[in-house]
């Protein structure tokens, strides 16, 4: 499996799921989070691409805006039907295939095979995808940080990246946003002499000054680095329970002073 970032908005990746297998020079694609249609056609172009199906992980404009186009102009030009995969429990007009956890999504001809897992949190039905390696995780788990908790609650959205922590450390995890700068800005107040982090503010500086992409990172890099996964590091513990002016005990309630922490600073 090869996965592609397809840029969007300001800071969106739109992750394009292929094998590099053509027949007769066009080859099958799913994409994630079509939020915009734009640079979804212009990739498929390029690439000699055929978009063989839709995945979202959640409701979302930014990540679901673009499907209504894409299917019209796929039905316009005669292709096949295109089946849209989406949570069970959000509400998104275009979704045919709605999935909750241990359903399965298959592309035999494309070699992929993924899982859902449910991770409210950030939306009351997010969802991920896992699979060959592989998690597209939208808005639940960023680069060095997590998705803002609109819908759901702390404890969902702790229980979720608990979920993910769960996973081989070698996933490489496509989130769905270029805040990696950002978010280790955080980790560095959250974790000042964590030298994980300081080594990868400096990567991801270099990266960025090139125009590259910071993501995919590994699950193994993120429990080094990212807070939101270390609520039971004791240093973390300490410096939460200083910014919410208790002691903090249990790791669910570090997390989500963690979250509140983040917020008073964005």
């Amino acid at each position: 499996m090869k996965v592609t970032p397809i840029p969007a908005f300001d800071d969106n990746y739109i992750w394009a799921i292929h094998n590099g297998t053509s027949i007769n020079g066009v080859a099958d694609v799913v994409v994630v989070d079509p939020g915009d249609a734009d640079p979804v056609i212009a990739a498929i172009k390029q690439n000699s691409w055929r978009l063989r199906a839709i995945l979202l992980t959640h409701h979302h404009y930014d990540h679901t805006g673009g499907v209504g186009e894409l299917i019209r102009l796929l039905d316009d030009a005669g292709d096949a039907y295109i089946p849209v995969y989406g949570p069970a429990h959000e509400s998104i007009k275009e979704v045919t295939h709605p999935l909750s956890e241990g359903d399965q999504v298959d592309f035999e001809n494309m070699g992929v095979h993924l899982k859902v897992l449910d991770t409210p949190g950030h939306t009351r039905g997010h969802i991920c995808y896992y699979g060959n390696n592989a998690l597209f995780c939208g808005d639940t788990l960023f680069a060095a940080g997590c998705g803002r908790i609109f819908e759901g609650t702390a404890a969902q959205m702790y229980e979720s990246l608990e979920k993910i922590r769960t996973l081989p450390e070698t996933t490489q995890l496509y989130c769905a946003h270029e805040y990696t700068l950002q978010n280790l800005g955080f980790a560095r107040i959250a974790e000042s002499d964590n030298r994980d982090i300081i080594e990868r503010l400096k990567r991801v500086k270099g990266l960025r000054s090139q125009g590259k992409p910071s993501v995919p990172s590994t699950l193994a890099e993120e429990l080094q680095t990212n807070p939101f996964l270390r609520s039971q590091q004791t240093v973390l513990v300490q410096n939460a329970s200083l910014f919410a002016q208790r002691a903090l005990i249990e790791p669910a309630e570090v997390f989500a002073v963690v979250r509140r922490w983040k917020d008073s600073l964005d």
